[in-house]
């Protein structure tokens, strides 16, 4: 992206792409971010006007469900936060963003963090 060999737009439309077809056999994402694709234009449009940009302008990334995203529900794979939409992000996201990275959507993970199989989320287990 920052060679312009290829656009954050094109990127996180094939990431999205991809998401999208693979998601509902595996179930990687409990909650796919909407909002990507406007960050991607804008950070195109950050790039076409030479501005400095992290160096992970334009790169998709996964959220663990467990880190506060401003705006984007956060559930930490339990049903007691299935609706939340934290009005801060925490400081993991907040350096992200701050490089430029584009977030996909939150990962799924066991219930507040507590396991390593991811087979214990209050959304379903993720298939590998």
């Amino acid at each position: 992206v920052l060679a312009k060999k290829i656009s954050a737009r094109e990127v996180t439309e094939q990431f999205l792409a991809q998401t999208e077809k693979w998601n509902s056999k595996i179930n990687a994402y409990i909650t796919v971010n909407d909002k990507a694709l406007e960050r991607a234009r804008q950070i195109d449009e950050r790039l076409a006007k030479g501005e400095a940009i992290g160096a992970m302008a334009g790169v998709p990334v996964a959220i663990k469900d467990m880190f506060c995203t401003r705006g984007l529900r956060t559930t930490a794979a339990s049903k007691i936060l299935e609706n939340f939409i934290p009005p801060y992000s925490s400081t993991v996201v907040e350096r992200l963003e701050a490089a430029g990275a584009i977030c996909i959507g939150k990962s799924n993970q066991d219930e507040f963090a507590m396991g390593s199989s991811n087979e214990n989320s209050a959304f379903g287990p993720v298939r590998h």
